[in-house]
């Protein structure tokens, strides 16, 4: 039973979090459209290879059966950490997407080589990006890197649990 209330609890959560997102859309238009997954990563990295950065996608693991909550997470996570790459990154710059699976979590990493940025940068930026990306991890318990890459470049790793109820990851 308490199970289930958390469960509740978090769904009631999530879609708190959608409202909050739309209101910081000035724009206010709603997608009521299924949420995308990790299977709808080639759009995402096609859209980067149409932008010119090269990009692979390496996936490792299995896809477990039931992760919904954690493959719109994943899935949104690449899709932000790629658009920074084409805004921010400079060119030329390559990008490499790593998906593993894990019986009880998912993994994305995003790594690319161009300009990078520093810590003191991250700090004074005024966009939700990365923000957005540790706020949705952290909604199904799970964890968000994101920073320069020694040597150039940026990554942001965020690892969320399958379920969201198995503790953090």
């Amino acid at each position: 039973a308490l199970e289930q209330i958390q469960a509740t609890g978090r769904e009631a959560l999530a879609e708190m979090r959608r409202m909050l997102g739309v209101l910081r859309d000035e724009q206010h238009d709603v997608d009521l459209s299924p949420q995308p997954t990790m299977n709808d990563l080639d759009h995402v990295i096609q859209h980067c290879l149409d932008s010119g950065i090269p990009t692979e996608l390496i996936v490792e693991g299995d896809r477990p059966p039931r992760a919904a909550g954690a493959e719109v997470t994943g899935y949104r996570i690449v899709q932000e950490a790629l658009t920074n790459v084409i805004k921010h990154a400079g060119r030329p710059v390559r990008a490499v997407v790593r998906v593993t699976y894990a019986p009880e979590m998912i993994r994305v990493e995003i790594t690319d080589d161009g300009l990078g940025t520093t810590t003191e940068q991250l700090r004074t930026t005024i966009g939700h990006g990365i923000v957005g990306m540790r706020e949705r991890v952290e909604l199904f318990r799970g964890s968000l890197q994101a920073g320069p890459r020694p040597g150039g470049g940026f990554r942001v790793a965020a690892t969320s649990p399958i379920d969201g109820l198995t503790g953090a990851a």
